[in-house]
This record gives C-alpha cells, sequence and structure tokens, in this order.
C-alpha cells in the first residue's frame, strides 16, 4: 500500500550570501522580543484560557461555599505610667513602658493558660461551633458513617476484633483532651495584636455567631486584667516569704566572706604602695631602661651595617659617615690632596719615568694604606661597642624576665584575693539590697492595681469579616492569571520543535529554501489522506505546487557558478516527508521541462518505490551488482515523464552500495543522460549509507518537520553533512499546518492570505 505524506514547502528563495555560520544559533535562539512573546501567547493561548478559567472557577467555587464568619474587636490599654524597675514593690504593681514588655503581654493574651479560662467562663466546650463532638452530624456524615459501618460488618471477625483493640478510656483523660481540642480551636480564632507603636493591644476573636464574637473579644479582655490581679496578689505573698528567708541567708554568707579575705591577705603578704605592688615597680623600671638600651643598640647595629656595606661595595671615603668624624681620615686626605698636587706639578716638570714622580706614587700608595687601616680600626670600634650594647640589653632582658615571673607568682596569689573580695563585696550588695526590698514590701500600697484597663469592649458585628468575595475573586483571577502565563512559560520552555525560516537558520546553519504546506483533507466528513504526487498533478496552480517550483528554484541556484545536476534529499528521522518530498520535486521539474530521474536510495523500506507505485523485478541493485542494464530498470512516470529508478523488495545486501565505483559510475552515466538527478534516501541518523551519497552529489536538501523535529537532531543531522563535507543547499520544512505557521514564523502570511493567493480550479 502507498504511504501518503502531506507535504509543503516555503514560499522564500535561497540568500545569495554565504551560508549561515554553524554557530549562529545559540543567541538567536535565547533572544527574548515582543513578537516571540506575542506569538508565544497566541501559540498557547487556548491552553491559557483554559487554566485561567479552572483556577478562577475553583477559587470562586470555594469562596461561594465558604460559612460567613464574625470578627469583634475590643482594645485594652497597657498602663505606661513611669516605674523603677530596681523597686521589686514597682514590679509588682506595674510593668515598665516599653515596646518589648508591650509585645510580651500580646504574648500572655494568646497564651493557653487564658484561653482555658476563657473557654471555661463561656462555656465554649458545649459549644459545637469549637467542639466537633456536639455537633450534629449532617446527612454526609452520617452516610459515610453508615457506609464504614456497613464494609466492617461484612468482614469476618471485623467487630470482635475491633472491640478487643479498643482501650479502656481515663474519663479524665479524655475530658482534659477535649478542653485541650477546643482551647486550641478557640486559640486559633483569636488574635492579638499592638496597635501601631502605641501601649493599646487589640483583641479579634471570629466565629459564625457574631454575639459569640463579641463575648470572647470582651471576655477575654477581663479574664486578662483578673489575672493581673490575681498574680499580683500570689507576687507579693511569695515576696514577703522569700525576702525574709534570703535576707537570714546573705547574712550569713556575708559573714563568713569578710572572714575568708581577710584570712587570705594575712597567708600571702601582698604588699601595696600607692596601689601597686614592688614587683610591679621594678618591672616598670628594668622595662625602661631595656627599651633606651634596644634603641641604642639598635642605632650602633645600623651605624656598623651601613659602614659595612658602604666599604664592601667600594664607596668613597667622602660616602661614608664614620670616616667623616674620624680627625686621623681627614688629616690622610688633606696629605693626599698635596699628593695630588705635588704629583700634578711633578708630571708638569718631568716626565712620569722620573724618579721623582715614582716617590710620589709610593707616597700616594702609603697614604691610602693608611686611610683603609683607619677605616677598618673605626669599623672594630663600632663592632665593639654594638657587641657591649647587646651584652647590656640581654642583662636588662634578664632582669625584666626574673620580676616578671615574681609578679606572675603575685599574681596568682592576688586572682584569689581579688575572687574573694568580689564574692565579699557582691553578697555586701546583695544583703543590703534584700533588706532594703524586704523593709519596703510590707509597706507597698496599691499591689492591687491592674496594669491594664479596657479601652472599649467589642460591640456586636453588624456584617461577615470572611469570606471578602471581592478580594477573592480578585485573588483567583491573579491567580488564574499567573498559573496561565507559567504554563505558557513551561510549556514554550519545553517546546523545542522546529517551527520557523529564523530557527531554521539559526540552528542550522545554513539558508532555509523552502516549505511543503499540510495538504487539505478530502472526502467531506469521511477525510482521506490525499496522495501528495496526485494532488500536484490535479492542482497545479495551487500553493502545494507552487511550493515546489520554488524549491526547484532554490536547489537550481543554491550555488551560482554551477548548476546543480545531482540532488540528494535527506531528513534526519523517519516520517519526515522526505520521499513524497523527493517524488514531487522530481514530477514538477518533469513537468517544467527539466529531463528528470528520481533514484529510491533508501535500501531498506523502498519508500519511493511505493510512493511513485513502480512495479518491478529488478532495480537500482540489481543494475549495481552488474545483472542488467540501465535501460531494462527505469521506468517512466506516465503522467509527467518523470524517469524513476526504484528498488527491487530484495533483502538487504551487506555490500557497500553507494561507496562502490559501480555507484559512482552510474552518478557520472546519468549526469550525461539526464538535467537532474534527484536521490531519496534513507533517514541520516539511522542510515550510514546515505552520508556516503551525501559526499557525492552536487547538492543535498534536508527535510525537516514543521512542529516535529527537535533542534538537537537538527544540529546532529548538519553536523554529520558538514563531516562528510556535504554541499547542502538548505533545509525545507515539511508539513507545515498554514492556519498555525503565522504563530510561530516572523514573516509567515495568514491562511487566507495564501488561499486568496493560490486560487485552485
Amino acid at each position: 500500500m502507498n504511504k501518503v505524506y502531506p507535504i509543503d514547502v516555503t514560499t522564500s528563495y535561497p540568500r545569495s550570501g554565504a551560508p549561515v555560520p554553524s554557530g549562529s544559533g545559540g543567541e538567536g535562539e535565547n533572544l527574548i522580543t515582543v513578537q516571540r512573546i506575542v506569538r508565544a501567547v497566541r501559540r498557547r493561548l487556548g491552553v491559557m484560557i483554559a487554566v485561567f478559567v479552572l483556577v478562577f472557577a475553583v477559587v470562586a467555587i470555594n469562596t461561594f461555599q465558604l460559612k460567613a464568619a464574625y470578627t469583634a474587636t475590643a482594645r485594652v490599654i497597657i498602663n505606661s505610667r513611669d516605674q523603677n524597675v530596681v523597686d521589686i514593690g514597682a514590679v509588682i504593681s506595674g510593668m515598665p513602658a516599653n515596646a518589648a514588655i508591650v509585645d510580651t503581654e500580646v504574648e500572655i493574651l494568646r497564651s493557653r493558660t487564658l484561653i482555658e479560662k476563657l473557654v471555661k467562663r463561656l462555656d465554649l466546650v458545649n459549644n459545637p461551633e469549637f467542639n466537633g463532638a456536639k455537633a450534629k452530624p449532617s446527612d454526609w456524615d452520617q452516610g459515610i458513617a453508615n457506609f464504614k459501618s456497613f464494609l466492617k460488618g461484612l468482614l469476618p471477625f471485623g467487630k470482635k476484633d475491633a472491640a478487643a483493640n479498643v482501650a479502656p478510656v481515663d474519663p479524665a483523660e479524655a475530658e482534659q483532651s477535649e478542653l485541650d481540642g477546643v482551647i486550641s480551636t478557640v486559640r486559633n480564632g483569636i488574635w492579638v495584636n499592638r496597635l501601631g507603636s502605641t501601649f493599646i493591644i487589640e483583641i479579634s476573636a471570629t466565629s459564625h455567631d457574631p454575639k459569640t464574637a463579641a463575648k470572647m473579644a470582651n471576655t477575654l479582655a477581663e479574664v486578662y486584667l483578673d489575672n493581673q490581679l490575681d498574680t499580683k496578689f500570689k507576687a507579693t505573698r511569695r515576696a514577703q516569704e522569700w525576702l525574709d528567708a534570703r535576707v537570714g541567708e546573705l547574712r550569713d554568707e556575708l559573714r563568713d566572706a569578710e572572714s575568708k579575705v581577710e584570712a587570705h591577705r594575712a597567708s600571702t603578704g601582698l604588699l601595696r604602695t600607692g596601689g601597686d605592688t614592688l614587683t610591679e615597680q621594678a618591672i616598670r623600671e628594668v622595662n625602661a631602661q631595656l627599651m633606651s638600651a634596644q634603641s641604642e643598640y639598635a642605632t650602633k647595629s645600623a651605624r656598623l651595617r651601613n659602614m659595612n656595606e658602604q666599604m664592601r661595595a667600594g664607596a668613597g671615603i667622602d660616602s661614608i659617615a664614620e670616616a667623616q668624624n674620624s680627625n686621623t681620615i681627614s688629616n690622610l686626605r688633606a696629605a693626599q690632596s698635596a699628593l695630588t698636587a705635588r704629583k700634578s706639578d711633578v708630571v708638569r716638570r718631568y716626565d712620569i719615568k722620573h724618579p721623582e714622580y715614582q716617590k710620589v706614587l709610593a707616597e700616594e700608595a702609603d697614604n691610602e694604606r693608611q686611610i683603609n687601616a683607619e677605616l677598618q680600626r673605626i669599623a672594630s670600634s663600632l663592632d665593639q661597642e654594638v657587641m657591649i650594647s647587646r651584652e647590656r640589653v640581654n642583662s636588662l632582658q634578664g632582669s625584666l624576665n626574673r620580676a616578671k615571673g615574681e609578679l606572675a607568682s603575685n599574681n596568682r596569689a592576688g586572682v584569689e584575693q581579688a575572687s574573694l573580695e568580689r564574692d565579699a563585696q557582691a553578697t555586701r550588695t546583695l544583703f543590703e539590697e534584700f533588706n532594703n526590698r524586704f523593709k519596703e514590701t510590707n509597706e507597698l500600697d496599691g499591689i492591687t492595681e491592674a496594669d491594664a484597663v479596657v479601652d472599649s469592649f467589642a460591640p456586636v458585628p453588624g456584617g461577615p469579616s470572611f469570606p471578602n468575595t471581592n478580594l477573592n475573586l480578585m485573588l483567583g483571577m491573579m491567580l488564574g492569571l499567573a498559573l496561565a502565563g507559567l504554563v505558557g512559560l513551561v510549556l514554550e520552555l519545553l517546546d523545542n520543535y522546529m517551527s520557523s525560516p529564523e530557527e531554521v537558520e539559526q540552528v542550522a546553519g545554513v539558508p532555509y529554501i523552502g516549505q511543503i504546506p499540510l495538504l487539505p483533507a478530502a472526502g467531506g466528513f469521511n477525510k482521506t489522506k490525499v496522495a501528495p504526487g496526485d494532488y500536484l498533478i490535479e492542482k497545479p496552480h495551487s500553493g502545494f505546487a507552487e511550493s515546489f517550483r520554488h524549491l526547484r528554484a532554490s536547489i537550481m541556484f543554491a550555488d551560482i557558478d554551477k548548476a546543480a545536476k545531482t540532488v540528494a534529499v535527506v531528513s534526519s528521522l523517519p516520517s519526515e516527508g522526505k520521499t513524497s518530498m523527493t517524488f514531487c520535486l522530481g514530477r514538477m521539474a518533469a513537468m517544467s521541462g527539466t529531463k528528470t530521474i528520481v533514484i529510491d536510495g533508501d535500501i531498506r523500506l523502498r519508500q519511493l518505490t511505493e510512493t511513485s507505485g513502480a512495479k518491478c523485478e529488478s532495480g537500482l541493485l540489481e543494475y549495481l551488482f552488474g545483472e542488467t542494464k540501465l535501460e531494462d530498470v527505469v521506468q517512466t512516470d506516465e503522467p509527467t515523464g518523470l524517469h524513476i529508478l526504484p528498488l527491487s523488495d530484495r533483502k538487504h545486501t551487506p555490500r557497500d552500495v553507494f561507496g562502490s565505483r559501480a555507484f559512482d559510475a552510474l552518478l557520472l552515466l546519468l549526469q550525461t543522460q539526464y538535467d537532474l538527478v534527484i536521490i531519496d534516501t534513507g533517514p541520516i541518523l539511522l542510515m550510514a549509507e546515505t552520508r556516503v551519497v551525501t559526499s557525492k552529489v552536487d547538492q543535498v536538501v534536508v527535510a525537516t518537520r514543521w512542529r516535529k523535529t527537535h533542534r538537537n537532531t537538527l544540529r546532529d543531522t548538519m553536523k554529520i553533512l558538514r563531516d562528510f563535507h556535504a554541499n547542502v543547499a538548505g533545509v525545507v520544512l515539511t508539513f507545515v499546518d498554514l492556519r498555525k505557521r503565522a504563530h510561530h514564523a516572523y514573516s509567515a502570511a495568514t491562511y487566507g492570505a495564501y488561499a486568496k493567493y493560490y486560487q485552485e480550479p
């Protein structure tokens, strides 16, 4: 049965410039433009609308099904009068006016202790709103419970096992567990907040009954005030009892601490004058002498080192500072100057060979020797001074170390002495403080005054606070838009298919030479696929036929220096429309007057042979093996005059067919007999022989299925073609849906414009 492929070709001609570099696709693919965003939204608009409607509907349904809740708010003012924090009486009767204390009171209002008192005072344990066990089960809940009981009854020994696994419940524990559950529920319905930076605390309670909400807020404020008074009564009694006992203990501790201080001072003999010990004074004096000696030693060492370096470097007498201070060297330099003048006079009066001149030279050498000897003496003297200074520094350092050892011993004893004194002082201070507080506690007035007052009681709310229908719907709309955009973005990021000419050139690095439109289905409601080759003949003025005219022109002029006579049509993978495109291209070329032959080079599937309807006992393989003649295997397509070199239904041969000399000779022969030779090949990523064919033809056309071929797949195909040095005319997009193409291509015309231009008879 012939396979039918709806095909398509673009309306663009090949570029006249050089091919696009293969590595230029990365930046173009990641470039975000307004046009790409608009096209992406148009492509995903249906999914995005569905997501938006679904999210908005869920939010709206949940909002309208929520049960109304009412919120009542009471206000409490924290007493902000000035207090003495050190005064225990003040702590008992009032709290300091700072933000931390107010925030602490907020947490106290939300504590489980106060909520428990609120629950008991309003008897909320028996309120079905806060205790689910007291609520009457709905018909739905009763139906579920009955169904579960029915299922348990069907199980063998189900009732006995259930009864056996039920442990006896302590009534007290059950009651406490029920109370804890109610407390947690009530606590979740109460909010306590500080109003700005003021000392006002707002108590808000929420309930499905507006009166219950107001009672909860007002009662919690009253419970809070009562709790403060009760706490102060208890604190006063505890303070008096505790202070009385503590003062007696501190009195005994102070007596023991002072005795220990005096005993330790007497045993260690720590002597002090003017606040410092004798050892500390000695250390200061020795340390001062040591610093002076170290400075003197550093100065003399530097002088000696500088003089030695200048002498080793051969510096003149004038650059050595120590030589400038020597009278002997000054006299020798004066004598040297006189000898220099005398030598000049002798040279002027006599010759340099005169005995007098030789005598002057001898005197100059002797004077130079004396100068060097004097320099050595100065250096030796400095060396002795440096050694003496170093010995003095070492001596002072030893004295200082011995003094430090004594000081360390004294410090160890002093540490214990200071510790004892601090303990005694702390005990004394603590005793005096507690003794004063004990006396003041008996005279405190107004300890029953609360630290807060109720500013305003909560009125019964007139309207529900929850749900906020308008806000929920707005949030649902925003959430729907956000999720719709996110879904569209994810789908677009996951979209890795070839869609537009721009993407083809960016990814492949070669020109985009055409597109093959998707053929319309025929037959009304019983839609059937139309054979591309037949459609080409039946509707020669259609856009489908025009696409092949453009493709033929693009291939013929792919290389302006050399007309293409042999063309291989390849695809990356199967089902990309390669075979149908080859057959239709051959028919169009034949109908245009070009003597054309198409060769079925897909040895495994023989798709071109099946698509063309050729019946043969022998074909390409038989000719290459020398089993038949070329004219015996070439068939003619009657409607167009196209010549076809088919493949017989022969088992796959392991021999290298396309790499043989016979195939090369066949190509040369066909080029002499035909104007255009088109070879249909197998998928290049799956068949190695296809790669050999691409290296032997003038041009290679790559068929890429629109919205089906991955970018990486096309990249791999182009890499293989470059490795085999194939001349790629360009890439053709197949199966292009003209109705959807405008959502993907920058320059794509709309389907309506296409239909108006190509009127099909």
